[in-house]
């Protein structure tokens, strides 16, 4: 188990003005962390699900590596299986990703039910200001539904053209691209085609997707804290970038599972939850033949068709909201994964077949089984060396940087007896991350995060970000550190190799490490500025 924070501060050397410095962190423990009670809890027996199939897919997806960080299993409404894989826990926000889509299109869907608009719209009547001087026959034939179902009739997905064209006015930029198909007839997966939905729910409304659907969906779900990244106009991205918590992904599969309904009162009209999840087009993606690849099973709005008669909204590296209607169940998943596929496989090959067992009599062996291992799921930190002698001789000295493209400008390593605390100076200012020696320590941190880097589109009024950190020796001059951004699906690791006077610190992102590509940032190359014995002096 971790320190007390205030031992942990003391053991590093801060008093009690150290306190100010981190008043956020706290040591991540192993125990099973406190859960939400707004969905009801039940025995996966009393559901009819068996636990060993609920055990045999967590046992599943750790062998493969999957690399999961929650999962919640609902039946008739109840939870029966739930767990985060530390330092992820159920109080915090995960990010969707391509899941965001689905909670756009139940956006237009409510937009639809209080006629706003129709699905039959043209694209181009809501936004005639920032349309191209000649409209194209194509342009001027795409319609809300087109949107919806990823058929715009674009040749290739809009969104880098998009991000990338310079025109703060993504609208702008999205209507003057070429449109080479007829719309409703070519699918291309076009996350810009779901911030054009987003933009006119926004333009219908006066209020972001994120503000109209608060009182609509998030309020009445029990759902808090959520967020959704903006574009340069304040628009939300529509495509990506909502962040929330496990349960709540389980809450808006239960919805759509009741068919529009929560606690007796109509959310969403049950004809646009049949259109939404329905097929409607035929899809394209996976790399496998059609009866084995849930890519190809059709599109909806906003949602994939699934093997077995299922859905689901889901986003990239894993997260997922599949839905089960014949077995009245609902899955959600958070993860980094390189391999959505087999997360899927997964599902079907071990939580399906557990209600299809559920006649069998009730046996106490997987079922307390089930209840230790998801207590105690963990990923757990790189197994490093600790300590090193070099600690003691570069704690807390400063090292320079040369010029280079991060501009970064300073950093310094400080140990304490069980953790060490990372500090990096560049142009925006002081950054700093603690970490434990080969456990966990979580806290918060203004490190720019993987995914901000990788999209460019802000959360408003973030400004910083929680973290988890671990280090240890790799060798006798070198120490390494993962951290992890526990509110993303995402890590960097963070490389410091000494020698006599200088450092040298390297950044790899795991998302380079599942592509095998290489990390874009620069290598730091770093001088003595100065040491403890020498300010001592």
């Amino acid at each position: 188990m971790g320190l007390d924070r205030r031992l942990f501060l003391k053991q590093l050397g801060f008093g009690a003005a150290g306190l100010s410095i981190a008043a956020t962190f706290d040591t991540v423990g192993w125990a099973s962390p406190t859960r939400s009670l707004s969905l009801p809890r039940s025995l996966p027996e009393a559901q009819g699900v068996a636990s060993g199939g609920l055990l045999n897919f967590v046992n599943t997806v750790e062998a493969g590596k999957l690399n999961l960080h929650s999962l919640m299993v609902l039946r008739h409404g109840r939870v029966v299986g739930e767990g985060w894989w530390a330092p992820y826990a159920p109080q915090l926000k995960h990010t969707l990703y391509s899941l965001s889509k689905s909670f756009t299109s139940t956006a237009v869907g409510m937009a639809v039910a209080e006629g706003r608009l129709t699905v039959n719209d043209k694209v181009v009547s809501f936004f005639k200001a920032d349309a191209p001087a000649t409209i194209s026959a194509n342009l001027a034939a795409m319609r809300v539904k087109d949107l919806l179902t990823m058929s715009t009739g674009h040749d290739k997905d809009a969104t880098p053209a998009v991000r990338g064209s310079g025109e703060k006015n993504w609208i702008k930029a999205f209507l003057a691209l070429p449109v080479e198909h007829e719309p409703g007839t070519h699918f291309v997966y076009n996350s810009a085609a779901t911030y054009m939905l987003s933009a006119i729910v926004q333009k219908l409304t006066g209020k972001t997707v994120l503000a109209y659907l608060k009182p609509r969906l998030f309020e009445p779900l029990g759902i808090n804290g959520e967020d959704w990244e903006v574009d340069p106009n304040g628009i939300n991205t529509g495509g990506w970038g909502l962040r929330l918590r496990t349960e709540d992904i389980a809450k808006f599969g239960q919805l759509y599972l009741q068919k529009g309904m929560w606690n007796g009162k109509r959310l969403l009209p049950e004809a646009w939850i049949a259109d939404a999840t329905r097929f409607q087009i035929q899809s394209a993606g996976g790399k496998r033949k059609a009866e084995e690849n849930d890519w190809l099973q059709g599109y909806g709005y906003q949602f994939w068709r699934c093997r077995h008669d299922a859905y689901r909204g889901d986003g990239a590296f894993g997260q997922y909201c599949i839905v089960l209607p014949k077995e009245d169940m609902v899955v959600a998943i958070t993860s980094e994964t390189g391999d959505m596929q087999a997360i899927l496989d997964a599902v079907w090959n071990h939580i399906l077949p557990a209600v299809q067992d559920s006649g069998k009599s009730v046996d106490k062996l997987p079922q307390d089984a089930l209840k230790r291992k998801l207590a105690t799921l963990a990923l757990a930190p790189p197994s490093l060396q600790s300590p090193s002698s070099a600690a003691t001789q570069i704690s807390g000295n400063t090292y320079t940087f040369a010029d280079n493209s991060l501009k970064a400008k300073t950093a310094s390593l400080t140990f304490g007896k069980d953790g060490c605390i990372f500090k990096l100076q560049d142009d925006r200012g002081d950054h700093q991350v603690t970490c434990g020696i080969n456990r966990w320590v979580e806290g918060s941190t203004t490190f720019s995060t993987i995914p901000l880097k990788l999209v460019s589109t802000p959360v408003p009024g973030e400004t910083s970000s929680k973290v988890a950190g671990s280090g240890g020796w790799q060798d006798p001059n070198t120490f390494v550190m993962t951290w992890r951004f526990i509110e993303t699906a995402h890590y960097d690791t963070v490389t410091c190799r000494y020698n006599a006077d200088g450092v040298e610190v390297s950044f790899e992102n795991s998302i380079a490490k599942l592509n095998g590509t290489k990390d874009s940032r620069p290598k730091l190359m770093g001088k003595l500025q100065s040491s403890v014995s020498q300010r001592k002096s």
